[in-house]
């Protein structure tokens, strides 16, 4: 019998070798995984004389099998990704996934926690719209159901939040776009839809002056989600009346690059580094779409597998805990930078 002093099953996962969803998926019902699986459980049961919370299990079991999903925007490929490998992780452990999206509004938003409320979930992980966010209603939600958030973090609302370190991953692109040619202007919406912008340009700003370069903030007019149409037309007006005070252009997120990109197409301006080539442009995420721009766009790319992976164990232990808010953890994950053709 193993010395270890095991206090739940992340522990156990630990120890044993054999993953939490898996774990979660014997002890909803044994006969669920393989044979082999089983016995390997169960072996490692005897070895650590470990025994689940029945009584919290036995409280679980009272709510449905349904875990949801909700996103701002499921037309956003981004979203649409991180969700699909959510869904991935919450049927492994023996749940069923409902995918929401929220289409850019905050009303929809509202509804769509009432949705959930109506299906009585075992718990949901949560991409608020952010700025626009009814925090008071997801706050209220967030005590009433198991809540993981994230991609978007609202203060100390849910049990927990994963995401990208925005930080980080700009002062990479920065460092690396002043490396490599002139410093980088920030193009952007005036009034972002996501609070990850407000880091993004908060951060190239320190790194500008850090590295000792006058920031320059390019800030257009738009709102909402459709930002490939918001960085094509305001992209296209910005290079029509000569207001780049760069050859480099970093933008907010990778769709609104994608529209730059379209915008100096049309303009004849070639983008890239080779020999002709009058701009350079960067984004941010590595949306997926990102790798078939011409150019290919440069940009940031967030690690959508360990966010999703730890949203979801995360979800899964405050379910298994019956805990809601004490213990809030907050991961964020490095970005890494992808270096293609268009800067």
């Amino acid at each position: 019998m193993s010395d270890a002093k095991i206090k739940n099953m992340d522990d156990f996962a630990s120890v044993s070798g054999i993953s939490r969803p898996t774990l979660s998926k014997y002890f909803n019902d044994p006969d669920s995984v393989r044979k082999s699986t089983r016995s390997r459980i169960e072996a490692a049961l005897q070895q650590h004389d470990y025994r689940p919370n029945m009584y919290a299990m036995n409280q679980n079991r009272r709510l449905t099998k349904n875990i949801g999903i909700m996103v701002p925007y499921l037309a956003d490929p981004f979203f649409a990704e991180i969700a699909r490998n959510m869904e991935a992780h919450v049927i492994e452990a023996g749940f069923r996934p409902v995918l929401l999206g929220s289409y850019g509004d905050p009303q929809q938003e509202v509804v769509n926690l009432d949705n959930l409320r109506a299906i009585k979930p075992a718990g949901v992980l949560m991409a608020p719209l952010g700025r626009t966010s009814d925090r008071e209603a997801i706050r209220q939600f967030c005590t009433e159901v198991p809540t993981v958030l994230f991609d978007s973090q609202l203060d100390d609302i849910g049990a927990g939040f994963i995401g990208h370190d925005n930080a980080q991953a700009t002062e990479m692109m920065c460092k690396y776009l002043c490396r490599t040619g002139q410093p980088p202007a920030f193009f952007e919406m005036k009034t972002p839809s996501n609070p990850n912008a407000y880091r993004r340009r908060n951060t190239y700003c320190d790194v500008m002056e850090a590295l000792g370069h006058s920031p320059n903030l390019i800030q257009v007019d738009g709102e909402g989600w459709d930002f490939e149409e918001i960085g094509f037309r305001e992209g296209t007006r910005v290079i029509s009346d000569r207001h780049l005070p760069t050859d480099t252009i970093l933008c907010s997120n990778d769709r609104l690059a994608i529209g730059f990109l379209s915008a100096a197409y049309g303009l004849g301006m070639r983008v890239g580094i080779g020999a002709g080539c009058a701009l350079r442009v960067a984004g941010h995420d590595d949306h997926p779409f990102s790798r078939y721009t011409c150019p290919t766009l440069t940009t940031v790319a967030q690690d959508y597998t360990a966010i999703a992976q730890k949203s979801a164990e995360t979800l899964f232990a405050c379910i298994e805990s019956n805990n809601r808010t004490e213990n809030r953890q907050s991961t964020l994950f490095d970005g890494k930078l992808v270096m293609r053709g268009s800067a």
